[in-house]
């Protein structure tokens, strides 16, 4: 009794451009191996995969092949040659393995002889054509999919996000979806946790709450600030664009005590030495008067947990030290970066060409003397570059000026007093919105400085 392996397969575009099913080539398959009187071994579908894959992306192909390996099969059987492969490389190697164990293979719907140089000739021949009109097909798929990018529209079987819906191939709000959506974005911009906006969308809504994967992917998917890939309108957005890159940031920064407990300054001290963030624990101590005193403290996770890491030790910090060093300098700091663009927008201002409105006029008369032929191309491209330059510092400037309003406006006015009736969480919250980072110097052992979230 010859052992044969049956092996149907088809690609995600073949599934929706030209309605190729796995049961209908394994229909097919048992029948002709019922029909030759074959045992069937086993049944290897790889469903959703390219023939152009490596045999490595293909779990059943490599399944399959393992049994070849262990001499169960005798022949495989594919209902076409580009069921079987489109890549010449690869179907090669896999050859090899065949002829090793001596295993054939057969097309039911084609007929091919793999037994004669003629016929393996023939064989590479088409594996040729399949391979190449599978990269022409590949390639007009992605220019069509790229177009559907570049308009808004939705690819072929694609889903719309948690508070979207698909109207007319375009994503559009979900009005059920939209309200909770909009409430996960106003609690996180509040504390900065995930999770705790999954608590709180599930206390505000109960079983209409979506679940923790879908809310996290409102802080993970750049379709909520409207933008998709090369498309920047690509759908209504729940968000700024700013405020997506926010929340990449704050997430990127994020660590978690081993406690659980909340840490005022989490995910922004920086270790000076592995570039790792610090992570917040408790230090206990008990006193001469027998009291224990516990102290928040900042220290570098490796040095405790990798032998012979950090050798002659980080800096550890205390949270009252820290938080003792922001309040005192982040209005100094501030006003010293603001002051600085100040000088510069001064300086700028203070040369004949005062404003972006003079520097333009300027521009377009040199374009008119130039198309006039009153001027050297050399004259002409030296004066545009240095007007150019010009330009691009006021601009520079007045953006600078621009970002750094927020921040003024949050520290403005008695900021401290309404600061300290906050709680750690929230604390935290608001130390993650204002700084990037907080720097240490291994020589001094103490704060070197910090960076504005700007």
């Amino acid at each position: 009794m010859i052992r044969c392996a049956l092996y149907p397969r088809v690609s995600t575009e073949e599934q929706h451009m030209n309605g190729l099913s796995l049961p209908a080539q394994r229909q097919a398959l048992e029948e002709y191996a019922e029909r030759m009187n074959y045992q069937i071994a086993g049944i290897y579908a790889d469903e959703g995969i390219s023939a152009r894959k490596p045999v490595s992306k293909r779990p059943a192909l490599l399944r399959l092949l393992q049994d070849v390996k262990e001499n169960k099969i005798d022949i495989i059987l594919v209902t076409k040659l580009d069921r079987w492969f489109r890549n010449i490389k690869e179907y090669q190697l896999t050859q090899e393995i065949l002829e090793a164990h001596n295993c054939c293979w057969k097309t039911i719907f084609e007929d091919y002889d793999t037994s004669t140089a003629n016929g393996q000739m023939v064989v590479n021949i088409m594996l040729a054509v399949a391979q190449n009109e599978a990269d022409r097909t590949s390639e007009r798929i992605k220019t069509v999919f790229a177009y559907k990018e570049s308009i808004g529209e939705v690819k072929t079987g694609m889903c719309a996000p948690y508070g979207y819906r698909i109207v007319q191939n375009q994503i559009r709000k979900d009005p059920d979806a939209a309200p909770i959506v909009q409430e996960a974005y106003a609690h996180y911009f509040k504390c900065y946790s995930v999770r705790k906006v999954y608590t709180h969308l599930l206390e505000q809504y109960g079983s209409f709450a979506p679940s923790f994967n879908k809310v996290d992917r409102l802080f993970k998917n750049e379709k909520y600030c409207g933008r998709w890939r090369e498309n920047p309108q690509y759908c209504e957005p729940y968000i700024t664009p700013e405020q997506f890159d926010k929340i990449q940031s704050v997430k990127n920064s994020r660590t978690f005590s081993l406690s659980g407990e909340a840490y005022i300054f989490s995910g922004l001290i920086r270790c000076p030495l592995c570039g790792r963030h610090y992570t917040g624990a408790k230090n206990n101590r008990i006193l001469k008067n027998g009291s224990v005193s516990r102290r928040k403290q900042y220290r570098c996770l490796p040095k405790y947990n990798t032998p012979n890491s950090h050798k002659g030790g980080t800096p550890i910090l205390t949270e009252k030290y820290v938080e003792k060093f922001m309040l005192e300098h982040v209005v100094e700091q501030l006003n010293e970066e603001v002051l600085e663009i100040k000088k510069h927008t001064a300086l700028e201002k203070s040369k004949p060409e005062a404003s972006q409105a003079s520097i333009r006029a300027e521009l377009d008369r040199l374009n008119t003397m130039y198309q006039k032929g009153r001027i050297s191309e050399e004259y002409y491209d030296s004066q545009y570059a240095s007007l150019s330059e010009q330009l691009d510092k006021l601009k520079m400037n007045a953006d600078a000026m621009e970002t750094y309003t927020p921040l003024q406006k949050i520290f403005s006015g008695n900021w401290q007093a309404v600061y300290r009736e906050l709680n750690a969480e929230h604390r935290n919250a608001f130390w993650k919105s204002v700084v990037k980072e907080i720097y240490l110097d291994m020589d001094t052992r103490k704060i070197a400085g910090f960076q504005f979230l700007i």
